[in-house]
């Protein structure tokens, strides 16, 4: 009987002290990191989806640069086909794979806007100047959905990185602090077009 009693206070102890020591807190962050990653993947998809019938819209306009509409087409390519699981948000080869093709994709998208300053007729399309928005919508979006996975990356990992939740993580969990979505160093240099 007293060996029962004592079982159970050790059981009730170890998962008091489980509850104690951030086990709960630490997955409610990590489902967090999670979500956020969803929406932000969701967003990038977003402007994916928009990307093919921008180009069919600029392509109907007479001489538009074939190169160009080449760019952005090949870089929507790579970046959708680079895919990220929850389980790889902890690798930086991976983030750093797929930031550099997003930001390749944002680039080739600028240099786009850009070319199109040459062309009056197509900023005058309505169609046109409904992509345009709307992508610069998604570009907004996208901007606040990073925003906010940084901050549930940075909520989680010092939730891993905080005493007592540390010990947990470390005994238990073994989690890995997950990687901020970075922006790729070539998307920091401003495009240039020739006219």
């Amino acid at each position: 009987m007293k060996y029962s009693i004592a079982r159970f206070l050790a059981f009730i102890l170890f998962f008091s002290t489980l509850y104690g020591c951030g086990y709960n807190s630490i997955q409610q962050n990590e489902e967090s990191v999670n979500r956020s990653w969803g929406d932000l993947e969701s967003q990038l998809q977003r402007r994916a989806d928009l990307v093919p019938n921008l180009v069919a819209t600029v392509k109907g306009a007479a001489n538009f640069e074939k190169e160009t509409l080449t760019a952005v087409v090949e870089a929507r390519a790579k970046a959708t086909s680079i895919q990220l699981t929850p389980a790889m948000l902890s690798d930086p080869a991976a983030m750093a794979k797929f930031g550099s093709a997003q930001g390749g994709l944002s680039s080739s998208l600028s240099r786009l806007m850009v070319a199109v300053e040459r062309y009056p007729e197509l900023k005058a399309n309505q169609n046109f100047r409904d992509l345009q928005n709307q992508l610069e919508g998604t570009e907004n979006r996208i901007s606040v959905a990073r925003q906010r996975y940084n901050g549930a990356v940075e909520t989680f990992n010092f939730s891993i990185r905080q005493f007592p939740n540390s010990m947990t993580n470390s005994l238990l969990l073994k989690l890995k602090a997950k990687e901020y979505f970075k922006a790729d160093e070539a998307a920091k240099a401003v495009p240039s077009v020739k006219f």
